[in-house]
C-alpha cells in the first residue's frame, strides 16, 4: 500500500471510515494469501502465546489480525483525521493530561499495537512539548520513503540511523519538557528482545537506549498503547509514568512487561510483531 502512491493518493481522497475498510480488504484477501510464511509464524508464535484459544479461535484471531494491520497502513494517509476525540477516547484523560503537562523530559515507549502511528500524532496534538520520534525504515526503498513522508506530516521529527543517539540526546538536553516516543518491540534478526514473555533476554536495542537517555536526562518513561476497537475508533491506554530516579532497571523492565507485554498477548490480534520472531528458536523459548 504504502510504496504504490495511486493507492495511497486514492485512501488520502476517501473518508476516513472507508478508507480504513478498504485497507484491512485488501490486507486479509489479498495480502495474506501471498504471505504465507509470515502467517505460518504468526499462527506457531500465536499457539505459544495463547494456548487457551481453542485451532478456531486462533485462526478467526490471526484474520483479525491481518485485517488491523491493512487498517493501520491505509489510516497513514488520514493521520490528521483521526487524531480527534471522535475517534481516539483517552482512559482517565484528565490525569493523562496532568501527565503530559507536569515538568521533566518524557519518553513515551510502546509497541506495535493497534495503530502506533496515529498513537504519535495523537502525543503530538495532545502536549505543547516539543517532540521527536524514532524509528527504524523498511527494507524497501520506495515503500520506506512513503513511510517518512507520511510521518513527517504529523511529528515534530523522527530520526533514524547513523548520529540519531547524539540527536535524540541534544533534544532531551535542550528543552526542559523535551518528549521522545519509541517502540520497543523492534526486530532483529527474525526476533524481538521487548517483551521477553519470560525469555532469558537482556535489555537491548530500543529498550537499553531508552533507559540510558532516561538516566542521563532525568526523564520518565510514560507506558501507552492505542487499541482499535471498532473501524478506525480506538481507546489510549497508559501506565502511570516510571521514574528511573526511584527504580532500577530491572523494576522498570519488570513494570513494561506487565503494562505493554501483557498487552501484546491479550490483543495478539493487534500486534504487528507476532509474524516477526521465532519463540522456537534457543534462547527464545516462552516459559
Amino acid at each position: 500500500m504504502l510504496s504504490n502512491p495511486f493507492l495511497f493518493m486514492l485512501l488520502r481522497r476517501l473518508p476516513a471510515t472507508p478508507a480504513s475498510w478498504l485497507g484491512g480488504w485488501l490486507s486479509s484477501r489479498i495480502a495474506r494469501p501471498r504471505m504465507k510464511l509470515r502467517d505460518a509464524r504468526a499462527r506457531a508464535n500465536l499457539a505459544l502465546l495463547r494456548p487457551d484459544l481453542t485451532p478456531a479461535d486462533r485462526e478467526s484471531l490471526l484474520t483479525h489480525r491481518w485485517e488491523n494491520m491493512g487498517r493501520t497502513l491505509a489510516e497513514l494517509a488520514n493521520i490528521d483525521r483521526l487524531v480527534d476525540g471522535a475517534h481516539i477516547q483517552v482512559e482517565n484523560a484528565a490525569d493523562y493530561q496532568a501527565v503530559l503537562d507536569a515538568p521533566r523530559p518524557l519518553i513515551g515507549l510502546s509497541v506495535h499495537l493497534g495503530n502506533w502511528d496515529l498513537l504519535g500524532a495523537h502525543g503530538k496534538a495532545s502536549t505543547d512539548r516539543p517532540g521527536l520520534g524514532v524509528y527504524a525504515p523498511p527494507a524497501d526503498e520506495k515503500t520506506a520513503a512513503q513511510l517518512g513522508k507520511a510521518r513527517q506530516s504529523y511529528m515534530d521529527e523522527v530520526v533514524t540511523g547513523d548520529g540519531a543517539a547524539r540527536r535524540i540526546l541534544r533534544h532531551l538536553t535542550r528543552h526542559p519538557r523535551a518528549s521522545l516516543f519509541i517502540l520497543l518491540d523492534e526486530r532483529r534478526n527474525r526476533q524481538v528482545w521487548f517483551p521477553t514473555f519470560g525469555r532469558p533476554v537482556e535489555p537491548s536495542g530500543n529498550l537499553s537506549i531508552a533507559l540510558r537517555l532516561a538516566r542521563k536526562t532525568d526523564a520518565r518513561f510514560l507506558p501507552f498503547y492505542l487499541l482499535r476497537t471498532s473501524g478506525p475508533h480506538f481507546r489510549l491506554h497508559w501506565h502511570p509514568p516510571l521514574d528511573p530516579a526511584m527504580m532500577s532497571d530491572a523494576e522498570i523492565v519488570a513494570a513494561l512487561d506487565r503494562f505493554l507485554g501483557d498487552a501484546c498477548i491479550t490483543h495478539a490480534d493487534q500486534w504487528l510483531a507476532l509474524h516477526d520472531m521465532d519463540l522456537t528458536a534457543d534462547g527464545h523459548h516462552v516459559t
